[in-house]
């Protein structure tokens, strides 16, 4: 089969109008026959015609109050000075809330307003004029009248207005059938024994969701392989009887990137390349008249890309508009630098520190699921737009609900594994409340908390003249502005090395073998700090160590890079290489503090963070991770 490598960089908006309005030339936008649903069992359905009541609510004139129901003109002349006598039973009726009015009767009076002055007479001294405290027929809905109009989500309260109004039926837009062809020799099922190479099918799982959010049914194929004529045969069977069929991966020019060929073959290829990043590869075509996706497999392509172009078709066939997402004006901490002539998408934290809104953008990898996760919300960098400079004014499409990103205390600065700790335990203390955390290393931290775009910033700064930790850093950053330093833990510094630690790294001297390759943190980063303090003790000088230019930019990733055998050591925590189940050589023991400005000492965002790591709960959950001695934690070790 020849390869189709040819990719265009359509602008976004142009592959969408042009898509949408072949599909449309097509039918395909169109929603399927109505099906009739029980009333009850419609809510988040969408109505496929109007709906007029059946029947009026109430449909009898209804007593609104217990009380006497009378006839309004059998009161008239009642007062103060002149009380009136009513005879119960001949002209004066007892009735509930809700129930008919007798015959004749056009009005009650309230139990309140009444004195009995005998067994069946009571005495008014306040005439009722017509109508009062009476629901008369039709009151709420009248019969024939419209409750909702075609096109229309169907709500709590709409459920209740059909039925008031009659109505155990309700004729709805069926939901469209989404299928998605998983692709890839590679690829396999979550759950089972993974060898190198292998890489977990999740994609569906994400897209499928999102599509049921948007009221679409889905359907997941088994796993297709690299083979042209199997993938061929899944897409045949499929197209019979979806709405919308999306191929995860393949839809690029690579050597086994079958999807376009495939759909040209069978139908026709309506755009594929579009100028976004991430997701430039994906295609848009139709078979049968049935809309086809390829859609790349990174997951953050396939997420964005499956929104921005199946999310309309999905929303046209339920007879809706795509509601737009709110935004906030936001403050970048950070530089983002984009290519010109693609539109990127780039995904941030958020937070409110004091005035501002700050955004702080996540990792821009393509297949970094947890970008995804941890996002709450994304930055749009237009197509003609080479970036923006740390401080600029943006504008972010929210992820989360604004009254989340409120309640949101901001970390920036040194990674340790308890900040993920303190974030569950907050959540769990305050549900309200949550904690993001960026990792920019510690002298990042405490600039970004100097600059107003974080609460609190994690830092372990080894002062060499000293021997002191953060102290002598934080005063001369800070220069004079009133700050607080809270103990979080004492903790072990030491190599992640394999198990058995095979090539015998027992201190810094090693680093200057050939044969030891090390993976090293990113400048500013506390970690790294030790680091070059320790290579200059030994008289190693940073050209000397395989792999000193290599930065990761958290713990964990030191870890993985050991584990995953691309390095052979790295300086971390313990508890980083007992997660993994690496061995650890300890270098040193550490303090790592909290910092915060005074002016945030008494706000939530920090309090909420003091009650936590003082909390017994807490405590314990760090101790278990191995590595940590809390013996000052929650100590306030300077002020200022």
């Amino acid at each position: 089969m020849k390869r189709n490598v040819y990719l265009s960089e359509t602008p976004r908006e142009d592959a969408l109008r042009q898509y949408l309005e072949f599909l449309h030339m097509q039918g395909a936008l169109s929603p399927g026959q109505p099906e009739a649903v029980s009333t009850r069992d419609a809510v988040g359905r969408v109505s496929a015609r109007p709906v007029f009541a059946r029947v009026s609510s109430p449909h009898f004139n209804a007593s609104a109050m217990d009380g006497l129901a009378v006839r309004a003109r059998d009161t008239f002349g009642a007062g103060d000075q002149t009380p009136l006598r009513l005879k119960v039973g001949e002209r004066a009726f007892v009735v509930d809330t809700g129930d008919p009015l007798p015959p004749d009767c056009d009005a009650v009076i309230m139990i309140e307003d009444v004195h009995y002055v005998g067994e069946d007479v009571v005495e008014i001294i306040a005439p009722a004029f017509p109508w009062q405290h009476v629901r008369p027929i039709g009151e709420d809905i009248v019969a024939t009248e419209m409750i909702i109009p075609a096109n229309h989500v169907i709500r709590p309260v709409d459920i209740g207005g059909l039925l008031a109004g009659g109505v155990t039926e309700v004729a709805v837009h069926p939901r469209p059938l989404l299928t998605v062809i998983p692709t890839g020799t590679e690829v396999v099922e979550a759950g089972g024994e993974l060898r190198p190479g292998d890489i977990v099918e999740y994609n569906s799982g994400v897209l499928g969701a999102m599509a049921r959010e948007w009221g679409a049914d889905f359907r997941r194929h088994p796993i297709v392989p690299d083979d042209y004529a199997r993938l061929r045969e899944a897409l045949e069977k499929v197209v019979e009887d979806s709405d919308l069929v999306v191929i995860n991966a393949g839809a690029s020019a690579g050597r086994e990137d079958f999807s376009a060929s495939l759909i040209n073959e069978l139908g026709r290829v309506v755009v594929h390349g579009v100028a976004i990043k991430p997701g430039k590869p994906v295609i848009l075509g139709a078979i049968k008249g049935k809309p086809v996706l390829g859609i790349p497999g990174y997951p953050v392509s396939a997420a964005l890309t499956f929104e921005l172009f199946a999310r309309p078709v999905i929303y046209a066939k339920l007879g809706r508009a795509v509601p737009e997402r709110d935004q906030v004006d936001a403050v970048l901490s950070r530089r983002v630098v984009s290519p010109m002539g693609v539109e990127e998408f780039v995904r941030v934290k958020l937070g409110r520190v004091g005035e501002r809104t700050v955004a702080t953008p996540l990792g821009r990898g393509a297949g970094l699921i947890l970008t995804l996760i941890r996002a709450d919300g994304v930055l749009r960098v237009p197509r003609l737009n080479e970036g923006y400079e740390a401080g600029s004014r943006v504008k972010v499409e929210l992820l989360r609900p604004a009254n989340e990103i409120e309640n949101t205390t901001v970390v920036i600065g040194s990674h340790d594994i308890a900040l993920d700790v303190i974030a569950n335990h907050i959540k769990i203390k305050f549900p309200e409340a949550s904690l993001s955390s960026a990792h920019v290393g510690s002298l990042g931290g405490i600039n970004a908390l100097k600059r107003g775009e974080a609460h609190l910033a994690g830092t372990h700064l080894l002062d060499e003249e000293t021997g002191e930790y953060n102290v002598a850093f934080v005063k001369r950053l800070l220069g004079g502005r009133g700050g607080i330093l809270v103990n979080l833990a004492w903790r072990e510094q030491g190599f992640i090395v394999a198990p058995g630690n095979p090539k015998q790294i027992r201190d810094f001297s090693d680093l200057g073998r050939e044969n030891v390759r090390f993976v090293n943190r990113q400048r500013g980063a506390g970690t790294r700090v030790l680091t070059d303090y320790h290579l200059k003790r030994v008289g190693l000088k940073p050209q000397q160590v395989n792999g000193y230019d290599r930065e990761e930019y958290t713990h964990m990733a030191v870890a993985a890079a050991v584990a995953g055998g691309t390095a052979d050591c790295g300086l971390g925590i313990r508890a980083a290489a007992e997660s993994l189940g690496l061995d650890f050589v300890p270098v040193a023991e550490e303090r790592y503090d909290l910092l915060t400005l005074r002016e945030f000492w008494e706000t939530p965002y920090v309090q909420r963070v003091v009650a936590v790591i003082n909390d017994p709960g807490f405590k314990d959950a760090v101790e278990r991770l191995g590595g940590y001695d809390l013996r000052d934690c929650g100590r306030i070790m300077w002020e200022e």
